[in-house]
């Protein structure tokens, strides 16, 4: 496995000399699962105020854009006319944008895929008229399949941290620790050089 997280996680053994763990999940909504059950000690994970009743979080280290994919041949031109009645838009079940949507989507109707990977594959098939999700992985799906094309700027931002169950004791001082250490690595400059390292476009180091 690779990527921020990865580095982040082996950063934080490192320097708290502690055995380092990766337990991959496939979904958003499995990860803060497992934050419930007390399964994990830490997880990676979009910020969202439905999370914090289970999850305690350190300052953001990265922001990502949150945008909309529609088939080349749709009448939308731009974000303010997705949520209209009628509108079924596919998002990724438990993902943040789903949470975000769920509370800010009036209208439209969603629909929610089984995973974030599986938004394209389920609206290929014909599901929804709008696909909804990260920004950068859309872009990416809409140069290998025809006939699709984003939506103009972004519905949301968001934003990534570091999530402590409060379902373990001492949870209060673990995120004042894990804070001082995500201050340090966006002011070393530890989290742009992993962005670069990994070919991350699409979302910036947050202040």
């Amino acid at each position: 496995m690779y990527g921020i997280t990865i580095d982040i996680a082996h950063e934080i053994g490192k320097q708290t000399s502690l055995p380092v763990e990766l337990v991959p999940f496939k979904t958003a909504g499995a990860t803060v699962d497992a934050v419930k059950t007390g399964d994990i000690d830490l997880v990676f994970v979009a910020i969202d105020p439905v999370r914090g009743a289970d999850i305690s979080y350190t300052p953001v280290y990265i922001q990502i854009e949150g945008a909309y994919m529609v088939k080349t041949a749709s009448p939308l031109k731009d974000n303010e006319e997705v949520d209209v009645t009628g509108n079924e838009i596919v998002v990724g079940k438990g993902s943040a944008y789903d949470l975000y949507l769920t509370r800010e989507i009036k209208n439209a109707t969603l629909l929610q895929a089984a995973s974030s990977q599986a938004i394209v594959d389920d609206f290929m098939s014909g599901q929804g008229n709008v696909a909804a999700g990260v920004k950068q992985q859309l872009e990416s799906d809409a140069k290998r399949y025809e006939g699709l094309r984003m939506l103009p700027g972004r519905f949301m931002v968001i934003n990534q941290a570091i999530g402590i169950p409060k379902a373990h004791s001492g949870y209060e001082s673990t995120t004042a620790y894990l804070s001082n250490v995500i201050s340090e690595l966006k002011q070393s400059g530890f989290i742009a050089d992993a962005m670069k390292r990994h070919n991350i476009q699409g979302a910036k180091v947050a202040e």
